[in-house]
């Protein structure tokens, strides 16, 4: 079974996660994509995260009724910092039944040389990159097990969710609507 590994804060989920996911599903192949929620991205340790029970609950409402999309919390049984290594070593390790594919934007593939263990990455797994707003990646300058699918540049933001949010303003269409209303209870309590 082919697995798709499209890690993030989900700092909340957006509709631009879920896109990308169906996306990514459809376009690379794969018969899931696993979402998976990061405790703490060794990128981002000084940001501001939601709980993370609170941000897999979220990521759950947001795909329970996508065929292929599973919201998962593997990383929160690893240790932390969550390095994308461990984690597909770890996962290859629990399900040899599956191949995984990892799904990262193309800003991270612009830096993936000062990832942990990103040579060992490229060499036991396939890639798969998304467009990012000011990233440029030739097609032509990737290895042979990454790919650059092409696909339309959704911009939105858990920084702007949550500033929205701060200022009580509307997120219905930033959100899928079940994460807008669980996010819109929160905010009442």
């Amino acid at each position: 079974m082919r697995t798709g590994i499209f890690g993030g804060s989900f700092n909340p989920i957006h509709n631009g996660h879920v896109a990308l996911a169906s996306c990514m599903l459809k376009m690379a192949g794969l018969d899931e994509v696993w979402l998976m929620v990061t405790p703490q991205n060794p990128w981002k340790v000084d940001s501001y995260l939601m709980a993370d029970e609170w941000r897999l609950q979220l990521a759950r409402a947001a795909v329970e009724d996508i065929p292929g999309l599973v919201a998962s919390d593997y990383e929160f049984h690893l240790p932390k910092p969550s390095y994308t290594w461990d984690t597909l070593q770890a996962l290859s390790r629990d399900y040899p039944d599956r191949s995984f594919t990892l799904i990262i934007g193309a800003d991270n593939w612009e830096r993936f040389g000062n990832w942990y263990a990103h040579d060992q990455i490229l060499a036991n797994y396939d890639i798969v990159i998304y467009p990012r707003k000011g990233s440029r990646i030739r097609k032509s300058s990737l290895p042979p097990n990454v790919r650059l699918l092409r696909m339309p540049l959704i911009n939105v933001s858990g920084t702007e969710i949550r500033q929205r949010m701060a200022e009580g303003l509307p997120i219905d269409d930033l959100v899928p609507a079940r994460v807008a209303e669980m996010l819109t209870q929160d905010r009442q309590k």
